[in-house]
């Protein structure tokens, strides 16, 4: 039998994502970009009916682990799926469930 090398590293960045996108409020909001090109933080936190800090909170966390992407406009922030992030996770998680 060959012993195959762990990445931890990998394992770790792979483990990150996959919370990121677990919480059922980031569930929500991957939901909502997935039908749209982008949204601001005002309409995703009136549409969640949260607060802008908890909406903040939760798109930076996205964000950090490469699900999201944003561009500023003015004094608003817009937010959109990265291209293939949840593809490429979903593509992950199917390969290793075989």
């Amino acid at each position: 039998m060959i012993k195959q090398e762990i990445d931890i590293r990998k394992i770790e960045d792979i483990a990150q994502r996959l919370r990121a996108i677990a919480h059922p409020v980031r569930i929500k909001i991957i939901s909502m970009l997935e039908n749209t090109d982008e949204m601001n933080v005002t309409t995703i936190f009136n549409k969640l009916e949260i607060e802008q800090a908890s909406a903040s909170h939760h798109l930076n966390i996205l964000k950090s682990k490469g699900i999201l992407q944003s561009r500023r406009q003015g004094k608003s922030t817009y937010y959109s799926l990265k291209p293939n992030s949840i593809a490429n996770l979903l593509g992950c998680i199917n390969t290793c469930a075989k």
